[in-house]
């Protein structure tokens, strides 16, 4: 039995806002040591995670969303690909939801990492979304192209991060369009939020009274970096800036009781964030079989 694979359920979970249906789909998991975190001790880290029953080193969960819309369906992010065993999960569980990437007319990118755009492409370097345009902010193409900032990175950097950004962007070359903010999919709306990258970005799904934000990288290990938003990656270009974003967008959803899905929070990945004293909790959503169910909890 311990050497027999077990998969779980197909990974993918709708919420409907509105009359736009969104659509979490798990890529799996990657594990990664304390010291790709920044802002904490490790001990602290660690405790935290200890805390929450949560294993350390630290997993961290990779999801994309499907949005759809107006007769039209996204893609936000593409997952890692099969660069583990434990990812790549993201293209089976779209199928499972009853897409093919032929039916994606929009791919909407929060940033360039290798764990977003990792799905864009097959082995073989060709397009895996053929009829889509691929959407992402001015100041994030701006950046992996950048030869000096380029330089700065190590060698092994250069390569998966620069290089893999643009030999992915090559391969979507013509049918790339570039924003800096505002509606740029029927009812989802670009919101800059710089320091994870230059051009990071989340997306609001609104329609009618309903709204949700899909938040990006604003935090990769929630049950550190929500008690410890001063908490960075070492992956964040802009650290002090990634914090200030954080703090400031924590601020916002609390306040305004937004449901927010991210990238890296726990499959299904959708939750809201409540004021805990002088700090914040998450609060994961309750998965339900009604998707007509308010996602902000207003009676």
């Amino acid at each position: 039995m311990a050497d027999t694979v077990i998969q779980q359920a197909a990974g993918f979970c709708h919420r409907r806002v509105g009359d736009i249906l969104v659509t979490a789909l798990n890529d799996g998991h990657q594990d990664a040591p304390l010291t790709t975190m920044a802002g904490i001790p490790t001990e602290d880290a660690a405790a935290l995670l200890h805390a929450a029953f949560r294993p350390v080193p630290r997993r961290t969960a990779v999801n994309g969303f499907l949005i759809r819309s107006a007769g039209r369906i996204a893609l936000v992010d593409t997952g890692c690909g099969p660069i583990k065993p434990t990812t790549g999960r993201l293209a089976a569980n779209m199928a499972a939801a009853g897409v093919a990437p032929g039916e994606i007319d929009t791919v909407l990118m929060t940033h360039l990492h290798p764990d977003h755009t990792g799905g864009l492409t097959g082995p073989d370097g060709a397009p895996l979304f053929p009829a889509a345009t691929l959407h992402l902010h001015e100041a994030e193409h701006a950046h992996w192209h950048d030869d000096a900032a380029m330089e700065r990175e190590d060698a092994s950097r250069r390569a998966t991060f620069f290089g893999g950004a643009r030999k992915r962007l090559a391969a979507y070359a013509g049918r790339t369009s570039l924003f800096h903010s505002g509606e740029i999919f029927p009812g989802v709306t670009a919101i800059p939020l710089p320091g994870h990258t230059p051009g990071h970005t989340g997306f609001l799904v609104a329609s009618g009274s309903k709204s949700l934000l899909i938040w990006g990288d604003i935090v990769h290990v929630p049950e550190v970096q929500v008690p410890r938003p001063e908490a960075t990656m070492a992956v964040d270009v802009d650290p002090a800036q990634a914090a200030a974003t954080r703090r400031r967008l924590f601020d916002q959803v609390a306040t305004d009781r937004q449901a927010i899905a991210g990238m890296h929070l726990h499959f299904p990945a959708f939750a809201h964030l409540a004021r805990d004293g002088a700090g914040y909790r998450l609060v994961p959503d309750a998965w339900s079989i009604d998707l007509n169910g308010d996602l902000d909890g207003d009676l």
